[in-house]
């Protein structure tokens, strides 16, 4: 006679806060084998203690089979700073790379369903899922994918952005450097010793007694940069603080007579380098200052962290392959429910216009030129 198998309990949280040891158990382990930041407790608690909109709608939903975690699923009920109804969708945004659901040693399917359908139940009428970014290779990707079919939703997979990054396993700064074009090194060359001869140094900030110094640094560099205003200001030093408490923090600044021109925040988590941010001021662009710093912050990982992999995150921003050597993509699933009409609709409009884009694409027919 077989053992019934163990119960399924869905238990919903609102904030890393109030997560029991053995929920906050499963997100060390998944963030130390996933290499993202993104899986950990620390960066779900800075993203909802920083951005409220975003507290305001998080949910946490845990699946326990018998005493067991087996899965996480993080989500926000409703769009990104104007809730909707009917909506759902990955607990992320714009300052996310990666989104995972978080996942026990061999959950599948099976632990995903009774996930969704809560999930479907609790924000009843449910007309579409959402989650992105993700990893299409992962086996998260594809338990989904097919949990969201046998709870009645319809999944299409759509393309995010392009990711690039360089498996660098034992690799040696030197041959790291010789292997980047000869445009990028002479560039790197050049702009050094421009730097030197006018006094700047380079100093990488990891923590300590530096580190209120070093986010007033990243704060001016940024605003004299050519990039928008943070929409939410207290996000980034939120996430430098936290990573110095975590051991993540290189913090990469160029300094010019006391005052700071260019900034990265790379993260090393895991055995992977992500760079996240980079800025410099307008007014030195000429001494290249990022170009040098992104040198030093990678002979930086490459020497001194032996991390496994760099990864440049989001965009195929053209200067990224000087840099990286590999590509790869992250996608996004977003399901209709087809038991709504809204669902159904818009299920229907997805699957028209995705049949649609083949034919678009062919040469329009013509008809052959009359011959008299």
């Amino acid at each position: 006679m077989s053992a019934t198998p163990p119960a399924y309990r869905i238990e919903v949280l609102r904030h890393p806060g109030e997560f029991p040891d053995d929920v906050r158990a499963l997100f060390d382990v998944v963030q130390a084998q996933a290499q993202a930041v993104e899986s950990s407790l620390a960066w779900y608690r800075n993203l909802l203690d920083t951005l409220p909109t975003l507290a305001a709608h998080a949910r946490f939903y845990v699946l326990r089979r018998g005493s067991e975690v087996r899965a996480v699923l993080p989500l926000l009920a409703g769009e990104p700073d104007a809730p909707a109804p009917g909506r759902v969708q990955s607990l992320a945004n714009y300052y996310t790379a990666l989104y995972a659901p978080l996942c026990a040693a061999g959950a599948d399917a099976d632990d995903f369903v009774p996930l969704i359908r809560a999930v479907v139940h609790a924000h009843a009428p449910l007309h579409r899922l959402r989650l992105q970014p993700m990893d299409p290779r992962s086996a998260g990707f594809g338990a989904l994918s097919r949990a969201l079919r046998r709870c009645g939703l319809m999944p299409f997979a759509f393309h995010c952005f392009g990711n690039w990054f360089l498996p660098c396993a034992g690799l040696p700064w030197e041959r790291y450097l010789a292997e980047r074009p000869g445009a990028l090194r002479s560039t790197i060359r050049r702009a050094q010793r421009k730097l030197e001869r006018v006094g700047a140094r380079v100093e990488i900030v990891t923590g300590g007694q530096r580190l209120p110094e070093a986010i007033a640094a990243w704060e001016q560099v940024y605003a004299a940069s050519w990039k928008q205003p943070e929409p939410h200001p207290a996000f980034m030093p939120g996430l430098i603080a936290t990573s110095a408490r975590q051991g993540w923090l290189r913090l990469g600044l160029v300094w010019l007579d006391g005052h700071p021109i260019a900034a990265q925040l790379w993260l090393v988590a895991a055995g992977k380098a992500s760079i996240y941010k980079l800025a410099y001021d307008q007014a030195f662009a000429a001494f290249a200052p990022g170009t040098v710093l992104t040198a030093q912050l990678m002979r930086h990982v490459l020497e001194q962290d032996r991390v496994v992999e760099v990864d440049y995150l989001m965009g195929d921003d053209a200067y990224k392959r000087d840099w990286m050597s590999e590509r790869r993509e992250r996608w996004g699933l977003v399901a209709y429910n087809l038991r709504t009409l809204p669902g159904a609709a818009a299920a229907l409009r997805e699957g028209l216009a995705r049949a649609a884009k083949p034919l678009l694409r062919r040469p329009c027919w013509r008809s052959p030129a009359r011959q008299d």
